[in-house]
């Protein structure tokens, strides 16, 4: 007798995720994709996104793209609004977006840290909120916040960065605590070095040259590896919240 194949496992639900057009975001939303769910693909680049969604539908999927700056914070909501209006509901926020100018306190752009500080917060929070206020209504929906190992720790020209990440989980412990009677999980992924597009965006040079150096002795992890991450925080029978998740490459110290 002949085995039905088992229902992919988010079949039904809708996903947005934030910075889909490269890296993390885009390896997630293919993830997410993969197993039924709808996406909603938010970055500034609208023909990679634009792709990306013909990729996934020419796979029989169903994507929607949203072109939106989001360290514009009232952009991040409206993002959020658009993925309600598309598929009528919203089960999976990934707050994927965000920077890392790395460089040492004393030579730093201010600008930088309010960069920052705009995107891997402030933009997540706002996305956060409209998305926490679309899911109680359900009784059911995922946060799932992309921050760093840089959120548990700090090093020499980290300090502008970590302080960033530090806030993504006291907000999401947070922010757990308030949401979990109403049926909304909230998951915090915190990489080590990843093989992404995130140092290409470090202004102070001398640092950018040093972490890129430090990247070629060893064998970061995949984009895809952080995805896979997304995936089993979003399976998870509704009666577990996977809390944090944190991973390195094995060769990182």
């Amino acid at each position: 007798m002949t085995r039905s194949p088992a229902p992919l496992r988010l079949s039904g639900k809708v996903a947005v995720v934030t910075g889909a057009s490269s890296g993390i975001g885009e390896a997630t939303a293919r993830a997410l994709d993969a197993e039924g769910a709808a996406v909603v693909l938010v970055a500034r680049r609208r023909d990679r996104l634009d792709a990306l969604a013909e990729a996934i539908r020419h796979e029989g999927g169903q994507a929607h793209v949203v072109a939106a700056d989001l360290s514009d914070p009232a952009q991040a909501r409206d993002a959020v609004a658009q993925a309600v209006s598309a598929f009528g509901r919203l089960d999976i926020l990934v707050n994927n977006a965000g920077l890392m100018l790395l460089g040492p306190v004393a030579d730093a752009d201010p600008t930088d840290w309010h960069r920052m500080m705009d995107l891997n917060v402030l933009t997540l929070m706002h996305a956060t909120q409209a998305a926490v206020q679309a899911m109680q209504g359900q009784g059911s929906g995922h946060i799932v916040n992309i921050s760093s190992v840089s959120g548990r720790g700090a090093g020499p020209t980290s300090a502008g960065y970590s302080a960033t990440k530090w806030a993504v989980g006291g907000f999401s412990e947070g922010l757990r605590q308030e949401v979990r009677l109403l049926g909304i999980r909230v998951t915090v992924i915190e990489p080590g070095v990843v093989a992404t597009e995130l140092t290409d965006h470090i202004t102070h040079t001398a640092t950018k040259d040093a972490y890129e150096g430090r990247i070629k002795q060893m064998t970061p992890l995949e984009a895809e590896d952080i995805a896979a991450a997304v995936v089993y925080a979003t399976t998870q029978p509704q009666r577990v919240n996977v809390n944090e998740i944190l991973i390195r490459p094995l060769d990182q110290g």
